[in-house]
């Protein structure tokens, strides 16, 4: 089927372009896609949704009908927009991100130390969190791992979703691992950094063992922006324009057991030994960095994909400017090219300064 001049066409309401320094993103939130458009047909979108083509084509020259037409015979084509005659009954998504709870995700660091875990999941059921990542930097067993998830093996738990990272293992089989998924519906994933090879295992009904190559020291090695860890729908788009994507709603305890929005972070707001969750939430400065959004971060306001991609404030290129962009982003808004972030001679004082570990 070919294109309608003259009915009046809408974006379908989860497909939402963003403009970049050099081209642009078509976001399809439903379908967990991007395309790449040029920036003017961002623009020709963000102006004439609900209008007909026929009248962006009296808007422009004769010259740039051609482009226009395959513009929309591609969007059409694709199912990004559709025809209508009643265009207004079709309001685009509200940027409204609501959440019941303060506190929705939290990390949890462990490297032999000696804090309680129950303690540790109590104080999160206090604040209603209901997504929690738990990274092991030292060996651990898998009968140990088991115990510690043992503690939340009870129906009234809050607790819905259990990441786990845990280094490589000879005596953690696979077969273990598996049992432990098989055991605790609420763990999505666990991951085996250090791995020899990598590796994905689907399990059935259950969720993922992933074997990775990749190396984690410590809480130095996150905050790594790459296209592998961009999400890609509505919850999450929202929420990156209206705060941080990285921090917003993150309550953590790093390895040390002191308490923080993030473990990367130098402040921390008292220890578990003997704080509390809602104390720490109740500090001035907790959420210092929830309400910085890419829109307002030096570059990022620039980059196309500042609402799929996460944040971090940890390790900026500028320590000193909270606004800075991510240190350990390779990505260049304005060439559109992807770089290895740690081997830029332009960053290396800054990496020495934040002492990173680079593999």
């Amino acid at each position: 089927m070919s294109i309608k001049l003259n009915i009046p066409f809408k974006l379908f309401a989860d497909c939402i372009p963003v403009k970049g320094a050099n081209r642009g993103v078509l976001c399809d939130l439903q379908r967990s896609n991007i395309e790449f458009i040029p920036n003017s047909l961002c623009d020709l979108l963000h102006k004439y949704d609900g209008y007909e083509i026929s009248s962006i084509l009296r808007d422009h020259t004769k010259n740039d009908h051609e482009t226009i037409i395959e513009y929309f015979d591609f969007l059409y084509a694709n199912d990004f927009i559709f025809f209508t005659k009643t265009p207004n009954l079709f309001p685009p998504i509200k940027m409204e991100y609501k959440t019941a709870f303060e506190i929705t995700n939290a990390i949890i660091d462990f490297n032999k130390s000696s804090y309680d875990f129950k303690k540790v999941f109590s104080e999160l059921e206090k604040v209603s969190c209901k997504h929690i990542q738990l990274r092991f930097f030292s060996k651990i067993q898998s009968n140990e791992l088991a115990s510690i998830i043992n503690l939340l093996n009870r129906k009234s738990s809050i607790i819905q979703n259990i990441k786990i990272f845990i280094p490589y293992n000879l005596q953690n089989t696979k077969n273990n691992l598996e049992k432990l998924l098989k055991k605790n519906g609420r763990i999505s994933n666990i991951i085996i950094y250090n791995a020899p090879k990598t590796e994905v295992y689907n399990i059935k009904y259950q969720g993922k063992l992933l074997y990775t190559i990749k190396n984690i020291i410590d809480e130095r090695s996150c905050g790594i922006i790459n296209a592998n860890n961009f999400v890609i729908n509505s919850n999450n788009f929202i929420e990156s324009k209206k705060y941080n994507s990285c921090l917003n709603g993150k309550i953590s305890i790093d390895a040390l057991g002191y308490i923080k929005n993030c473990p990367s972070i130098s402040e921390h707001y008292g220890n578990i030994q003997n704080n509390t969750l809602k104390d720490a939430l109740s500090h001035k400065d907790f959420k210092k960095y929830w309400n910085i959004t890419k829109d307002e971060i030096d570059i990022c306001k620039d980059c196309e994909f500042r609402y799929i991609c996460t944040d971090c404030r940890a390790y900026r290129e500028n320590p000193k400017d909270e606004f800075s962009k991510p240190l350990k982003c390779g990505y260049n808004p304005y060439t559109n090219e992807w770089s290895e972030w740690s081997t830029n001679p332009l960053k290396h004082e800054t990496i020495k300064y934040y002492n990173l570990i680079l593999d």
